[in-house]
């Protein structure tokens, strides 16, 4: 399945550096929990504060509650979710106590019909 979420960062372009050099060297821990978890692929884009992740997951192994429930109980995971929330910030449509928001999708090419 093919996840898609939003979250900005803050308007600071040294803390936007900053985050960037956090995601070129991402923490073991971190990589190794998304695997765990049935992640296959997670890329993330950026367009001035706005970004957007998208996650690729297995069906068979990946459930989102199983995954938020590790990170609440791993003292790396929860130091670096502290350290990447000094950089970022909930979206104006991102409900209150959330970090990235679903984003629905509302055009898939393969389902249209060509012809």
């Amino acid at each position: 399945m093919r996840h898609c979420l939003a979250l900005d960062l803050q308007d600071d372009p040294a803390l936007i550096a900053e985050y960037e050099r956090h995601h070129r060297d991402v923490w073991p821990e971190v990589l190794a929990h998304l695997r765990d978890h049935g992640v296959t692929e997670l890329e993330i884009f950026r367009l001035g504060t706005r970004l957007v992740m998208v996650m690729d997951t297995d069906d068979a192994r990946f459930d989102a509650a199983a995954m938020s429930a590790a990170e609440r109980d791993d003292p790396r995971l929860i130091a670096w979710e502290t350290l990447m929330w000094t950089f970022q910030k909930a979206t104006p449509w991102t409900p209150a106590g959330s970090k990235w928001t679903p984003m629905p999708s509302i055009f898939r090419l393969s389902d249209t019909t060509s012809d």
